[in-house]
């Protein structure tokens, strides 16, 4: 009896195991996927990596109001995009929730410049009917500038015809401020313990707020 549980034990921790392996791997398709949709024009397959009920804004839910933002938004303001995925964190929150930090650098072609941009998203994805989405997506802009000016200095958002304005990429950590803010440590300053397994974002967000992003 005592063997029959333990066997019992031993294949559903390893059933969880790989449970969460899946996850994260169709987690880290969903960044590669919503690039490719998004640069490609196929508004269909980019509004269907996120839920039926998806918050669209003025008072606006569903996919076809998502696909409608997109659809007009891509029109209107590029020509031409290109995503490149990099580095991406992602730590689930239980068994039908996650959140993630996804770096992106981007190329833009509009009627008179190449912007070239530097971003990350901070994500909250969820589970549903056995298949992952994305619930949030919060873009963090370092720079946008045209590809033959380097954005040095402040308000390094810089798009054709549009007043230069700050991006927010360092307003989700409190560390960027810390740092600037204070002296030097030295090797008498006492390091902190790791992050908890699963808990590197949310020790670096210390329980900072969202930011407010203006997106252009």
């Amino acid at each position: 009896m005592d063997a029959t549980r333990q066997d019992s034990s031993a294949l559903s921790a390893l059933a969880e195991r790989l449970d969460r392996l899946e996850s994260l791997d169709e987690i880290r398709q969903l960044a590669a996927k919503y690039s490719l949709a998004l640069d490609m024009r196929d508004s269909t397959a980019w509004a269907g990596l996120f839920p039926e009920d998806i918050r669209v804004g003025d008072g606006k839910t569903g996919r076809a109001a998502l696909r409608a933002w997109f659809e007009s938004t891509m029109r209107n303001t590029f020509t031409g995009t290109a995503h490149h995925i990099g580095g991406h964190i992602i730590e689930l929150i239980d068994q039908n929730t996650a959140q993630g930090v996804v770096y992106s650098k981007n190329e833009h072609e509009t009627n008179t410049q190449w912007v070239i941009m530097q971003m990350m998203y901070f994500d909250r994805y969820e589970r549903i009917d056995g298949r992952w989405y994305f619930r949030r997506r919060l873009p963090l802009y370092w720079y946008a500038t045209d590809l033959n000016q380097p954005p040095l200095g402040d308000n390094k958002m810089r798009w054709p015809e549009v007043t230069p304005y700050e991006g927010s990429f360092h307003d989700l950590f409190p560390s960027w401020k810390e740092f600037w803010d204070r002296a030097p440590l030295d090797d008498s300053t006492p390091v902190a313990t790791p992050a908890p397994f699963g808990e590197f974002i949310n020790t670096m967000r210390r329980g900072k707020a969202l930011p407010k992003v203006r997106v252009a």
